[in-house]
């Protein structure tokens, strides 16, 4: 029998696979179905800076930080009443999935200013989750917002959780940072016990006849994987941070690539979305059947293995595939040069 079982955030799982945040936490019954398929943990929805500014004034008062801040600008942001689960409702939530499941329970918070609504983090302590995930998703429009100044706010923000909360937390980042392994040192001296790679920003498309922008929402797809795997091979064994993959991993061997780069933890949300929770135990029975035709004993003998921490030039390794590919990319029906 292989041993699947991996350590997250300082938590023992029984395997890495679990369902990340996402909308399904908000029915207990798939609650209950999803640790049913098998879920090693469940990972909660966010709860969402505009939600608990808004709990003490209007959202748009909380927005209108400039002079030039108009009601146009003002509209994008959601009402109160749009957000699923309040702040009080989101805590009560947490006790009621606490008390109805085994598996430890990851809260999440969703901001991007070091502010008071951190405070949060302790509330959430004290509704029971056993760990927090730290979403962080701003999109700098200020040219004089530079990056050591977003890097300072995001380690605030870490401080300001460790202070106010015992419980581990992981900080889910986007990969547009300027150095991510600086930043993850960085992050790990402030507090943080994890990163998970990566939150997927919703991209806006354009209507041309009406002139707007158009929201909408797409699931993740395969292709989206290979960036993930990246980043956790170049931050797997750098420094003490748990590592979580998020986005992409729609079977067994998606999840063993992100696993083989260093991941400790593999969430799941468009994979399950799409066919249910059992997706989830298919999933967990293709990689257990790979590991044991391949040898295997233990996960944790594969984690890591596909890490750049292995390759003894990891610089080189990085440079030397964009060289290879557009080296030998070619041309349907084009002959290759000939190189005398």
């Amino acid at each position: 029998m292989i041993d699947l079982s991996t350590n997250y955030l300082g938590l023992k799982l029984t395997h890495p696979l679990m369902p990340g945040a996402s909308p399904m936490v908000d029915d207990l019954g798939l609650v209950c179905r999803l640790e049913d398929a098998g879920a090693s943990a469940i990972v909660m929805h966010s709860l969402y800076e505009e939600q608990l500014v808004a709990e003490h004034r209007a959202l748009a008062r909380a927005y209108a930080g400039s002079q030039s801040s108009s009601a146009e600008a003002l509209s994008y942001f959601p009402d109160a009443w749009d957000y699923a689960l309040g702040p009080e409702e989101y805590l009560a939530q947490i006790q009621r999935i606490k008390e109805r499941v085994r598996i430890p329970v990851i809260a999440s918070l969703n901001g991007h200013t070091p502010s008071g609504w951190l405070e949060y983090a302790a509330r959430i302590e004290e509704a029971g989750a056993d760990a927090l995930e730290l979403n962080v998703f701003h999109i700098p429009t200020d040219p004089d917002d530079d990056c050591a100044h977003q890097t300072g706010a995001l380690v605030e923000m870490v401080k300001a959780v460790r202070a106010r909360a015992r419980i581990p937390f992981a900080v889910k980042l986007s990969p547009f940072h300027c150095s991510l392994p600086a930043l993850a040192r960085r992050l790990a001296d402030a507090g943080a016990a994890g990163l998970v790679l990566f939150n997927r920003p919703f991209q806006a498309d354009l209507d041309l006849e009406s002139l707007d922008a158009v929201r909408q929402l797409s699931l993740s797809d395969p292709a989206e994987l290979p960036l993930r795997l990246r980043w956790l091979a170049i931050l797997h064994g750098v420094n003490p941070l748990s590592l979580a993959a998020s986005g992409g991993v729609h079977d067994g061997i998606g999840a063993l690539k992100a696993v083989m780069c260093g991941a400790s933890a593999v969430q799941l949300v468009s994979a399950l979305l799409r066919r249910g929770p059992g997706r989830l135990t298919e999933i967990l029975n293709e990689m257990t059947a790979w590991l044991e035709e391949h040898g295997y004993a233990s996960l944790e003998q594969a984690r890591g293995s596909l890490s750049l921490l292995r390759c003894p030039n990891p610089g080189a390794y990085v440079r030397g595939q964009y060289v290879q590919m557009l080296q030998t990319w070619e041309l349907a029906g084009a002959a290759r040069p000939r190189r005398d």
